[in-house]
């Protein structure tokens, strides 16, 4: 199942990479995501970076069937892969979101490109279950909760950026 989502912060690109790179922005979208357990590391990869979040979510929410596979709770690990930069500023790479557990995940790329003073961010992934017979109705299932939290992150990235502007 194909999931894009585009958003546009009101920033350069470079102040939104810085964002998107910094731990403690990391630690907020966590929270902000109402995880009950979270992990963050950042490394510099030459002039790119790394960024890993893990995080227990509850599964209340999600469809029963879901529920028998995953628990009372989801462990979701999260890995940007973020190139160096083009000429004109912008940024791609890549992104996998992965359920433990589960046999659920998502793989992308991401794209963060300059639009006058601000910055497009699109993210296009295809989310796949890996269960014969029933992988469409889980992918139907999960996708929602894939794009809520991609949407959640962008709205705390709203936030951060609004809070230092």
């Amino acid at each position: 199942m194909r999931i894009t989502e585009t958003i546009t912060y009101h920033a350069p690109v470079d102040v939104v990479y810085a964002m998107k790179t910094s731990p403690e922005f990391q630690e907020r979208k966590c929270a902000d995501s109402g995880a009950l357990r979270h992990d963050v590391a950042v490394r510099e990869e030459g002039a790119g970076a790394v960024v890993v979040t893990r995080r227990d979510l509850s599964s209340d929410g999600l469809p029963d069937f879901v529920k028998s596979i995953v628990g009372a709770h989801l462990s979701v690990t999260e890995t940007y892969r973020w190139n160096a930069p083009s000429a004109d500023g912008s940024r791609d790479g890549t992104l996998t979101v992965e359920a433990a557990g589960a046999p659920v995940a998502m793989r992308g790329t991401v794209r963060m490109e300059p639009q006058g003073g601000s910055t497009h961010l699109t993210i296009d992934g295809d989310l796949k279950a890996n269960v014969p017979l029933i992988g469409g109705r889980i992918e139907k299932a999960a996708a929602p909760a894939f794009i809520k939290a991609l949407r959640s992150e962008h709205e705390s990235g709203r936030r951060w950026l609004d809070e230092r502007s």
